[in-house]
């Protein structure tokens, strides 16, 4: 298998900004915190489904695909919308939902590892990922909470 090229790191560590600006943004309070605190969650949820659509992508690549992987590779859209609906319905909103988003981005990898494939250098930049975005998702959500 090809090592990872530059541009998918690069890329990759790129796609962590987002929140590490809406963490920013939250601490720094005022009337943009809560739109920070929405831009959190949409992003947090984006990329969780994202990552169920590499999920699904993997399954398809593998030469012995885990019979569960679809399933697990549509729950992250799932998730994050059901995380969402209490917002749509006027509940309190996003503070335990970010929590949870958090956990489950820094979880994730999990699941990437029991499939077992995926190129050289994959897990590295996977876990290095996942706890960076889980962990300012976290973050955002221990702080609005």
């Amino acid at each position: 298998m090809d090592k990872l090229s530059d541009n998918a790191r690069l890329l990759g560590y790129a796609g962590i900004l987002p929140q590490v600006l809406a963490f920013m943004a939250v601490l720094k309070g005022g009337p943009a915190g809560w739109s920070a605190e929405a831009l959190a969650f949409g992003y947090a949820a984006l990329i969780f489904s994202f990552v169920g659509g590499v999920w699904w992508g993997l399954g398809l690549a593998a030469p012995r695909t885990p019979r569960w992987i679809f399933a697990v590779a549509v729950l992250p859209s799932l998730i994050a919308l059901a995380l969402w609906f209490p917002w749509m319905v006027g509940e309190t909103w996003p503070g335990p939902e970010l929590i949870v988003l958090g956990v489950l981005i820094a979880a994730s990898p999990l699941v990437d590892r029991a499939i077992g494939f995926g190129p050289a250098g994959w897990m590295a930049l996977r876990w290095r990922l996942s706890l960076g975005l889980g962990g300012f998702t976290l973050a955002i959500g221990l702080m609005v909470h």
